[in-house]
């Protein structure tokens, strides 16, 4: 009952704010309110690109600024303030020419220089977006900017399209973040921190006006979700997977697939007393050994997952990228096989001496902990089923619920479950799977390494035909009976692609959003409409 208490007092506080600083409920039908997903956190810095609004981490319309360039309603990058570019022979060099007709939301001139300042501060500024590979971006007239890079960075378009693009002449570090000026289709109006921001139309936009001319944004626990919708005076809201087979009176479901890959990372090192700069422990003798990540990928049933956890609004993943161009369906396994699992450990090594139905090794116990954030309800459960899974093929996983720093501290010693949405390769292959020294971020959290997938990926980065580079990052994954796939190495067990679910008010029309980015729900935003007469 006291969960339940707190949930109705977080209800009634968000509820009133935005109700009182002019949510949906002022019956205006060109006023729309969202409920953010967990995805897009409200940012402590404010509404600043270089620090990570609208890129880094999670990619999502930064509403207040726009980028060089855009996604499509067929997912396709095409150029937004940008009109077009080239790289050069050795790919370190990116020409991109810009549009010479759009002006800030303060009526200042955009121009080439904005653009060279932006990726040139956030090259130099310390946040979750990484541009340190650019060495110098510079205006060569007030219509082209010109990237030098450090090496040559064939997925360099993901950040062109992602970094919203700062004003030069009056950017101060300071207060940018609660006053932004951007070229975007909105202006932040007023940020209500801990509850709300709302944003209005910006006058100035340069692309077709939208229908709503009003966004508030609500920034709620995922606990809320459900009852924010049923309040009815939230226009979108998410879905919670304790919520997915629940309806909601005036609202539609909507689901949109994401390549939101959920899976288990596995300390990829034997323990040899190692340590991280911070000191964290590396390596696990465990999952150091290739039967135990093979059979694992092997024995567990991901359609049950999907079933069970996601009531079926999500479909089994195998080598994180399963729905992205760059895939390779060679690398992934047949699963649900209990009976091939446990053949795979008897043949390693594996077995059960003393009748306690888990396996051991010289006198090492098939057992190892695995960390998951327990306020996420999806993770925690995902957790749960495969650990009961994992007891079926003899080998014992011990649950650890755990805030990210713990779980920061613990991954290069004990698994983790992980998730990945990036469609940019950089983010969802190389720093994932590319071999690396222990620095305690969190991408290749097993610190797997293998020198011919390796060499694969430094070829992807360095041509500049991106579908030549889509056809090594698929052969990276499995490569001479290794590689980062399951069919491989093997250095995860990646479990579900798990779509973002909304219930959206009806009357509302979300125009053609491209598939497989369901986390942007605003990416498309100056093309929804409202059909009824009322807010």
């Amino acid at each position: 009952m006291m969960i339940i208490g707190a949930v109705v007092a977080i209800l009634v506080i968000v509820v009133a704010a935005f109700a009182l600083m002019g949510g949906s409920s002022d019956s205006d039908p060109t006023h729309l309110t969202v409920a953010a997903h967990s995805n897009i956190k409200e940012p402590k810095s404010g509404f600043n690109p270089v620090t990570g609004w609208g890129c880094g981490h999670q990619n999502y319309n930064p509403l207040v600024q726009s980028c060089l360039f855009k996604t499509d309603s067929n997912g396709t990058i095409v150029p937004d303030l940008a009109t077009d570019y080239s790289i050069s022979d050795d790919g370190k060099t990116w020409t991109v020419n810009v549009r010479d007709d759009v002006k800030f939301s303060d009526n200042s001139t955009f121009d080439a220089e904005d653009v060279a300042f932006t990726f040139n501060t956030g090259r130099d500024t310390e946040s979750e977006i990484d541009l340190t590979n650019i060495e110098e971006a510079t205006a060569i007239n007030s219509t082209c900017v010109e990237f030098k890079l450090v090496e040559p960075r064939s997925t360099f378009i993901y950040d062109l399209r992602y970094v919203g693009i700062l004003p030069s002449d009056s950017y101060d570090n300071n207060t940018y973040g609660e006053h932004p000026i951007g070229t975007g289709p909105y202006v932040l109006d007023h940020w209500d921190k801990g509850q709300q921001a709302i944003f209005k139309i910006n006058d100035n936009y340069y692309g077709d006006k939208p229908y709503f001319t009003q966004i508030t944004l609500l920034f709620p626990e995922e606990a809320t979700w459900l009852e924010l919708a049923k309040s009815g005076q939230v226009d979108v809201v998410p879905v919670a997977t304790s919520a997915l087979n629940q309806t909601v009176d005036g609202y539609q479901f909507y689901e949109v697939s994401a390549g939101r890959a959920q899976g288990i990372s596995f300390p990829y090192l034997e323990d040899t007393g190692a340590v991280s700069p911070a000191g964290s422990k590396i390596g696990n003798n465990v999952t150091a050994d290739h039967a135990i990540r093979e059979a694992l990928n092997v024995g567990v049933d991901r359609q049950k997952m999907c079933d069970e956890i996601f009531s079926g609004h999500a479909v089994p993943e195998y080598t994180s990228v399963d729905t992205r161009e760059y895939a390779n369906p060679d690398a992934k396994v047949q699963d649900a096989n209990v009976d091939e699992a446990k053949q795979i450990l008897k043949d390693g090594g594996w077995e059960d001496t003393d009748g306690d139905g888990i396996v051991e090794k010289n006198g090492t116990k098939a057992s190892f902990d695995l960390y998951y954030p327990p306020d996420y309800l999806d993770r925690q459960s995902l957790a749960t089923v495969f650990a009961e899974q994992a007891k079926e093929i003899g080998i014992e996983v011990n649950l650890k619920g755990a805030d990210w720093d713990t779980i920061y501290a613990n991954m290069y010693s004990s698994a983790a479950v992980m998730q990945q949405t990036s469609p940019d390769p950089y983010k969802s292959i190389y720093q994932q799977y590319y071999s690396k020294d222990p620095d305690d971020f969190y991408m290749n959290p097993g610190l797997y390494n293998n020198s011919e997938s390796d060499a694969l990926m430094k070829q992807a980065m360095a041509t500049t035909d991106l579908s030549q580079a889509d056809s090594l990052w698929a052969q990276s994954a499995l490569v001479n009976g290794g590689g980062w796939g399951p069919a491989g190495d093997a250095p995860f067990a990646w479990l579900v692609n798990y779509d973002y679910n909304y219930f959206i008010k009806d009357g509302i029309n979300i125009g053609n959003q491209p598939d497989g980015l369901g986390n942007d729900i605003l990416i498309n935003i100056c093309e929804w409409t409202r059909t009824n007469s009322t807010a």
